[in-house]
Order: structure tokens, then C-alpha cells, then sequence
């Protein structure tokens, strides 16, 4: 298990990280999420044991995060860090040895994960003569070959297209299903909400939301209402207190409400236009997102 100890971090003046604390368990993918600038490289680099935090502590299954524990950390940078005119497996062997594997063990491994993302056939191929998404994959790869404890992802689905994302993702859960301690970050709040039951959410290093993801919706209030139906009738809609919009998206209704209490006065409106959907559904955590770091900037 991680454990995020109410760590803080300057830079002169500044201070990146703020009093920041959570815990991923074994198998759990965590959520760190926040605008560029608010602390997420910086808490990575902490938890890496690249830096150090000025207070707090990190811990791995209760022991410092030092030079013996950081071969049991893996990191899926957003940048590209590969060493391009090595061959794919001169790459992820030089990867393996660094993590203190040896060659006959890395190279079995290397095979089952050029299988398992169907690149098996570039084996012997220099990463420069690769596509951006086979990159990322060797990346990937290269982050994962010895099995970590620990896997950080940052923007992990860098140029890759639908297909090749279904592919890494199973990758990922597999190594959930492992015990790997998982923190995912993204920009793309679905795919937060796809892997993610706990995340926290930075504004200037500070957390301003933090916990189990069903609790954080829960706890916003605001729900949406999809409709989907004959002569709607908007204007009444508008008017009831506790309606704060009402617009189109992709072809159906969205109604936004304070509170859950408000859904049975609308259905009351629709409920004899022939509608074919009426679907009361939590917000998004991308809305989420924008109203808790854009009502900071406010």
C-alpha cells in the first residue's frame, strides 16, 4: 500500500504541493487529477523519491521510498522517454536490467507483452521506425517489466487510437488484479471515471476535493435529466425552481437540477408528451471538475 503522508513542497516561494494526503491500497487505482500547474508532476517526484518533500512523508507497504524500493516503482511518463534508435528489445532489455532482472527473464516477458499488444512482429525493430501509438506501448512496457508494486500513468493513452486503448487498458487491469497499486492521471475525465473509485483533485497543490468518487457525486448534488420526447415543454421546464439549465445534447434534452427532490416535477411536465427517455443521471466528474477548479479561479 501507498501512503501519502501530509506532504508539502516549495520551490523558493512557492509551494507546489500543500498538506497533500492519501492512500492507494494494493489493487486500487487511485485518481490525481488537477490543472497543468497544480502540482501533479511534483507529487510524482516526491512519491519516486526523485525529491524530497520539505514535511510529510511517503510510504510503500511501511517502508521510506529510497534507491531499494524505487525498482518496485513503475512510470508511464505523458513525455516520451525511449531511446529511439534502439531496437524494441535492446530497449526493454536495457529497462529490465536496470530494474535488476535478468536477460533470460526479461526477454520471456518481453514476448508475452509484444503479444499481448500485438506489436510482436517489431520486436527486432528500432523505436524510431515505430507509429507514436507503438511507442507508447513500448513505453508502457518498458514502465511494467518488472511487475511493479507501484505503476504511476500519466496521460497513459498518448496517441493511441480506440482499439489499441482497449488493449492497455486490460493491461491495467491485469496488474490491478496482480495487487499493483495503481495511480492514474488524466485529462480525460472518462477515463478517470472508467478506472477510478478514489481520486483527489488539485488546485494549486491543495486538495479541494478528495474521496470515494460515488461519495463526491453524491455529495455535489446537482443531477441531470435526460429527455427524449414529443413537444417538451421547455418554458415550463425553465421555470421550476431548482432547474439551473436546460439545453440540447446529442439529440435529447439535458435539464440540470440543484437536487434530486426536483426530478418528479419535471417527469410531472413530460409525463403526457409521448417521451421516449426520461433518464435522472449524475453529473459527470468533468462537470464536477469545472465547477470545484473554476470556481476557485473565479
Amino acid at each position: 500500500m501507498l501512503e501519502v503522508k501530509h506532504i508539502t513542497k516549495y520551490y523558493g516561494k512557492n509551494r507546489a504541493v500543500n498538506n497533500l494526503s492519501f492512500t492507494v491500497k494494493d489493487g486500487e487505482i487511485f485518481g490525481l487529477l488537477g490543472e497543468n500547474g497544480a502540482g501533479k508532476t511534483t507529487t510524482f517526484r516526491i512519491i519516486m523519491g526523485l525529491i524530497d518533500s520539505n514535511e510529510g512523508e511517503v510510504l510503500l507497504d511501511g517502508e521510506k521510498i529510497d534507491y531499494n524500493l524505487t525498482d518496485k516503482i513503475g512510470f508511464v511518463t505523458e513525455e516520451r522517454s525511449l531511446l529511439t534508435k534502439l531496437t524494441v528489445l535492446e530497449q526493454l532489455t536495457f529497462y529490465g536490467v536496470l530494474k535488476g532482472l535478468d536477460e533470460r527473464t526479461i526477454e520471456k516477458d518481453i514476448d508475452k507483452w509484444l503479444e499481448k499488444f500485438e506489436i510482436s512482429s517489431y520486436k527486432n525493430r528500432k523505436i524510431k521506425e515505430l507509429s507514436k501509438g507503438n511507442q507508447q506501448k513500448i513505453q508502457f512496457i518498458s514502465a511494467i517489466i518488472n511487475h511493479p508494486k507501484l505503476l504511476i500513468l500519466d496521460e497513459p493513452f498518448t496517441g493511441l487510437d480506440p482499439i489499441n486503448v482497449k488493449l492497455m487498458k486490460d493491461a491495467i487491469y491485469d496488474l490491478q488484479k496482480e495487487g499493483t497499486s495503481i495511480i492514474f492521471s488524466s485529462h480525460q475525465m472518462e477515463y478517470i471515471e472508467d478506472f477510478c473509485e478514489k481520486l483527489v483533485i488539485l488546485v494549486k497543490g491543495h486538495p479541494v476535493v478528495s474521496g470515494m468518487l460515488k461519495d463526491i457525486k453524491e455529495e455535489f448534488g446537482i443531477k441531470n435529466i435526460m429527455l427524449r420526447g414529443d413537444d417538451l415543454p421547455l418554458d415550463k421546464i425553465k421555470k421550476v425552481k431548482g432547474v439551473l439549465d436546460v439545453s440540447k445534447v446529442r439529440g435529447e434534452i439535458e435539464v440540470k437540477i440543484e437536487d434530486k427532490v426536483i426530478a418528479p416535477k419535471i417527469f410531472s411536465l413530460v409525463k403526457n408528451c409521448n417521451i421516449t427517455k426520461y433518464d435522472v443521471v449524475e453529473p459527470t466528474l468533468n462537470e464536477i471538475f469545472i465547477a470545484k477548479v473554476g470556481g476557485i479561479h473565479e
